[in-house]
């Protein structure tokens, strides 16, 4: 009987020793932080949850104002604070993870993590983690003045001949690089002593080569419209226009746009006020004129045979090429003429002007069999005339002046090219369809004078909707106004 009580009594013991030894302990509103725990190198010893929260909240929110600087080269460096990056805290369970080390477990657990901590202590590291937006704003605002565009080779046209300028190599701040290392790398950088840090900085090769460029030698297509009857200003403008396209080098797969390389249309960017098309009327505006420049740089791609990427016929008819054979770009409507080098080779854009002319000549690779030659024909499908003018009474204008603006025929246009093999045609393509809209001639009839006879008498001449029937009443006011101011005869006295 006393050996099974004591057998019994043994199996208790090891029971209840068991159960103590194995029973999992966790952390309390009453638990501290061991001795030799710190937070990112804060120590955290002896604090309950609260006290360490408010210890490592403090930390943080000083984080904010600390200032980090970034280096692009020696010479070229921008600083900015964590907080205008946008840090916060990632990993915010660190103080419960400090609170828990030691103090968790069965009792063999928390018998080694004290010993543990007591011979080599406990760091734990924070996570924190950047605004992405905050971040990429700062690299756009603040560090793309550093970056240094690159300058392709290129040539110019002198006498003649074409002179070959090396190009130049380019640097830029790697924005998607530079973004990694703020996100992953940076505040490690920080806590590892460091407060200047080098930026992602790219170098950006130029295109081109002596060896491409130097085979540009070929015309591969010319065009030249005149502009003899324009002013001085639309003159000016045409010839700004052209300057500015002048010299233009495009590789192969480059697209140009015409609207990108003459704007803006300012007075600083050399442009002048002159007539315009604008909703059915001829206007004054900056840059009028410059549809001339895309309209002749435009059939001077066609004859070089390059893509056309993006074209617009004017609102009304021009004058200074065939139906459907111009290229109008305009600001407020979005017009634009865009080409694209599909040659295997760079060309060359020359534009000049002269004599009221403007010319822009091609160069590149000739490709195309030399007996091989190239048309282009217009095509009117429909046309529609004004069938009436359109007249305003101007108070301001005195009675008899009359300012007229010419009527201008709707088409519907089609452009074809016609392809010659030793002259004989062996394609016939279609290249664009044009609708030009029809608008009435217009006149503006002054109606402002103190004789009521003359005034209905122009009303109603107005009022016929005819231009030709309001020059025709003006003009017999304008008798009777210098009939009545011829001097009367005086009376002969008698004597």
């Amino acid at each position: 009987m006393k050996k099974l009580i004591g057998v019994v009594t043994g199996l208790v013991l090891s029971l209840v020793l068991a159960f103590v030894f194995t029973k999992p302990q966790t952390v309390n509103a009453d638990s501290t932080i061991l001795p030799g725990v710190s937070i990112n190198g804060i120590d955290v010893s002896g604090l309950d949850e609260a006290g360490a929260q408010a210890k490592l909240d403090e930390y943080l929110n000083g984080l904010t104002s600390v200032s980090i600087t970034f280096k692009i080269s020696d010479t070229e460096k921008v600083s900015t604070t964590f907080g205008d990056l946008g840090i916060t805290w990632a990993n915010t369970d660190a103080v419960h993870e400090a609170l828990s080390a030691g103090n968790e477990g069965n009792v063999i657990a928390r018998y080694k993590a004290k010993k543990d901590i007591e011979v080599n202590g406990l760091n734990i590291p924070i996570d924190v983690s950047f605004n992405e937006a905050a971040v990429n704003a700062f690299l756009e605002n603040e560090c793309a003045q550093f970056d240094k565009e690159v300058q392709n080779a290129t040539l110019k046209r002198e006498n003649g001949e074409f002179i070959i300028i090396d190009g130049v190599p380019g640097e830029t701040v790697d924005r998607a690089a530079s973004l990694q290392y703020i996100e992953n790398e940076l505040f490690l950088d920080y806590v590892s002593g460091m407060t200047e840090v080098p930026l992602v900085v790219t170098e950006v090769d130029p295109e081109g080569s002596k060896e491409e460029l130097s085979q540009i030698k070929d015309l591969l297509g010319t065009y030249t419209t005149k502009y003899a009857s324009s002013g001085y200003n639309r003159s000016m403008n045409i010839a700004n226009g052209c300057s500015l396209i002048n010299g233009t080098v495009l590789y192969p797969g480059e697209e140009f746009s015409t609207y990108d390389t003459v704007k803006p249309f300012t007075e600083a960017n050399g442009y002048y006020l002159a007539g315009s098309y604008l909703n059915g009327q001829v206007v004054d505006s900056v840059g009028g004129g410059i549809c001339q420049v895309s309209t002749t740089l435009y059939n001077a791609v066609l004859r070089s045979e390059l893509e056309v990427v993006e074209r617009y016929n004017h609102s009304m008819i021009v004058t200074y090429v065939q139906k459907s054979g111009d290229a109008a770009i305009a600001e407020s409507s979005g017009k634009d003429f865009k080409f694209k080098n599909n040659t295997e080779y760079p060309i060359f854009i020359e534009g000049y002007t002269e004599d009221k002319t403007i010319t822009f000549n091609i160069y590149g690779v000739e490709t195309r069999p030399s007996n091989r030659t190239i048309e282009f024909e217009s095509k009117v499908l429909s046309e529609t005339v004004p069938s009436t003018d359109t007249i305003t009474a101007d108070p301001s204008q005195p009675i008899g002046y009359i300012s007229t603006s010419a009527a201008h025929i709707g088409y519907s246009c089609e452009l074809w090219k016609v392809v010659y093999e030793d002259g004989e045609e062996v394609s016939r393509e279609q290249i664009n369809s044009s609708r030009y809209s029809p608008a009435p001639r217009t006149a503006i009839v002054g109606v402002s004078t103190p004789n009521p006879d003359y005034y209905n008498y122009m009303m109603n001449a107005i009022a016929s909707g005819n231009v030709d029937t309001c020059k025709s009443a003006a003009a017999q006011i304008k008798a009777l106004e210098a009939q009545s101011a011829q001097p009367q005869p005086q009376p002969t006295p008698e004597g």
